[in-house]
């Protein structure tokens, strides 16, 4: 997709039909409960706004403006989260000279919840990583790394469960094969394990024994590889998949102006999100839950 297309597509919020369908003049039952789930992916450590001589992105991204949006997001609805779908880190020089440090304490300052981890993560190894950890005053989550017999062991969960206004939210998280991609040194004995069984187990989990209201996926497996249909991705994934409501993806850079929709194998819609890289855009998705009723959503794609 043309980025002046997708520009273009995304100045207006877009509602989306099978989950939803409805906009926002439907929901004004006083019983319905709104939660808006904010999310970022690949922003390589891009720090400040691109310039205005950086072509197609120039005075676009930047970490103080996503700062507003996200407080004026909150502001309208306090019952916000706010995720990343990894590679954090490498990008900039400010990753070259402090290796991770600032990514953490700004996103800590934005007040992210949960994020996981990319392959990029891992460019300072695995004991770097590890370093920076106590500069996130937030979780990370992943379900298909073992990190058994490495310093990173303990220190990030399968899934974690959220409650917000009552309704309770699991997000667990996926990270892509690192053999043949990242360094055999660089993650040490980091063991991964296949995405869509490990889904399947989570969903499971966190839809049947957890009871979540809403079950989320935070991916860094790639949205889709053209040449390559059959290779692990987040429309695989929840063509395989019965139980997630909503997939936020990563490592693909992938530029969609609005949620996929695709079909899970109980023949139900499920949401799947990317966009992009560089924090040059933020993801919204509202959900309407009405007791009784199946969710709402309607979702938009912000320009930073």
């Amino acid at each position: 997709m043309k980025r002046r297309q997708f520009i273009q597509q995304t100045t207006a919020a877009t509602a989306l039909a099978g989950i939803g369908g409805l906009g926002l003049q439907s929901f004004s039952s006083k019983k319905t409960k709104q939660i808006t789930i904010l999310h970022t992916n690949d922003v390589h450590s891009h720090i400040d706004p691109f310039g205005p001589d950086d072509g197609r992105n120039a005075n676009k991204g930047g970490v103080a403006r996503r700062a507003t949006l996200v407080e004026n997001i909150r502001k309208e609805n306090p019952n916000t989260l706010l995720l990343d779908a990894g590679d954090i880190f490498q990008g900039t020089p400010y990753f070259n000279y402090y290796g991770g440090e600032l990514e953490f304490k700004l996103m800590s300052m934005l007040k992210y919840d949960l994020a996981t981890i990319g392959n990029h993560d891992f460019d300072n190894g695995i004991n770097g990583l590890y370093k920076q950890l106590p500069n996130a005053k937030f979780d990370f989550v992943s379900a298909n790394y073992d990190f058994t017999n490495t310093v990173m062991d303990t220190h990030v969960e399968p899934y974690k469960i959220l409650v917000r206004d009552g309704i309770k939210i699991g997000v667990f998280g996926l990270g892509i094969e690192l053999e043949g991609l990242v360094d055999k040194k660089l993650y040490k004995e980091t063991k991964y394990l296949d995405p869509i069984e490990i889904a399947q187990d989570m969903s499971r989990i966190l839809k049947d024994e957890e009871q979540c209201d809403l079950v989320i996926c935070l991916s860094h497996i790639g949205y889709y590889y053209r040449n390559s249909p059959n290779h692990v991705c987040d429309l695989n994934l929840a063509k395989a998949t019965k139980d997630i409501d909503l997939i936020i993806g990563g490592h693909t850079h992938t530029f969609l102006p609005k949620p996929t929709i695709e079909r899970n194998s109980a023949d139900k819609n499920v949401l799947v999100n990317q966009v992009g890289c560089y924090g040059l855009y933020l993801g919204r998705i509202d959900f309407y839950f009405e007791e009784g009723k199946a969710p709402k959503s309607q979702g938009t794609t912000i320009l930073v």
